[in-house]
């Protein structure tokens, strides 16, 4: 991922395919196939196009599975990396989440398979790439688009967390955008399945860290409410509230919840980021209320994407 400034850093270093599901621009839904679903796949199975990004354990690449003809992204991962820096757990950790996980406004997440060398993870094709990249071209977003944004995340963290998954690392750099401009979270390296919802562990990236984080606390799913308040912020304003030159600075300003608002942030944004960012978590504004908060209401251009059709029996 493109880290983008001096604060945009870790804390700390970090299925089966459902072939029906493989969909895209005019694409209509592409049946399975009988006779190769119990064959593993190996590389020889995709076209390989041109690089999509890097990351630290390896590369994604645009992909076209040969015998369905669907676009693909394919994450090639490097296990001599990922076993020196111990983040395998990491990585079972993600398919075991992501590969449970459909909703329109997450990123899905297909099959796996591995060589000697490497891990395939088979993902889900983003036209339309980072929202980070598209945040820097653009400055900041206006209320319309942001409330989108809103809307679409709220509803997905909602399904996760009906799910008793939190994802921990929501900013832009995790979040992609699909086709039609459409919000879909990726990267949950640092999500966990947490059936009682309480965890202690630091993570995360520290401009969008929460007071109970930064103070040793146990946590909750109400993480993911601090997150989606600082990536709110940051779409309207092109940076986020908390940033300063120095880790201890920005800390004290999380802790102290020391949050200005710019001219620029209209006052129905102002209320629903403020209900966020709360250092009570159990003050912050649910991911419902959200997404029936007056300003997302009034600005929310949000579209769902066509669905399959259900099989007839």
């Amino acid at each position: 991922m493109t880290l983008g400034g001096p604060q945009r850093v870790q804390v700390k270093p970090r299925a089966e395919m459902d072939r029906s599901a493989i969909t895209g621009p005019g694409r209509e839904c592409v049946p399975s196939s009988s006779t190769s679903s119990t064959r593993k796949l190996t590389i020889d199975d995709f076209d390989i196009g041109r690089p999509l990004g890097k990351g630290k354990f390896g590369n994604v690449y645009l992909a076209r599975i040969k015998k369905l003809e669907a676009i693909v992204a394919l994450k090639v991962l490097f296990k001599s990396q990922m076993e020196k820096e111990g983040v395998e757990h990491q990585l079972r950790r993600e398919i075991e989440i992501q590969s449970h996980l459909k909703h329109p406004n997450i990123l899905r997440f297909y099959n796996y398979f591995h060589d000697r060398k490497r891990v395939f993870l088979v993902l889900e094709y983003a036209p339309r790439g980072e929202m980070y990249k598209e945040l820097q071209r653009c400055g900041r977003f206006d209320d319309q688009r942001t409330a989108t944004y809103m809307e679409e995340i709220a509803d997905a963290l909602l399904y996760c967390h009906e799910r008793k998954v939190i994802h921990r690392d929501i900013k832009p750099e995790n979040l992609l955008l699909g086709y039609r401009g459409e919000l879909k979270i990726a990267d949950f390296g640092w999500s966990v399945h947490a059936p009682s919802l309480r965890r202690r562990t630091m993570c995360g990236t520290l401009d969008y860290l929460p007071p109970e984080m930064i103070e040793g606390h146990t946590h909750s799913e109400k993480v993911d409410l601090w997150c989606i308040g600082v990536l709110c912020y940051e779409c309207l304003v092109g940076n986020p509230p908390f940033e300063t030159t120095s880790h201890s600075e920005t800390y004290k300003r999380i802790t102290k919840v020391d949050l200005k608002f710019p001219k620029v942030v209209s006052d129905g944004a102002r209320d629903l980021i403020s209900k966020l960012l709360r250092h009570n978590p159990t003050d912050r504004l649910t991911l419902q209320n959200v997404i029936d908060h007056p300003w997302v209401r009034s600005n929310s251009r949000r579209v769902l994407p066509p669905t399959c059709p259900a099989k007839k029996s």
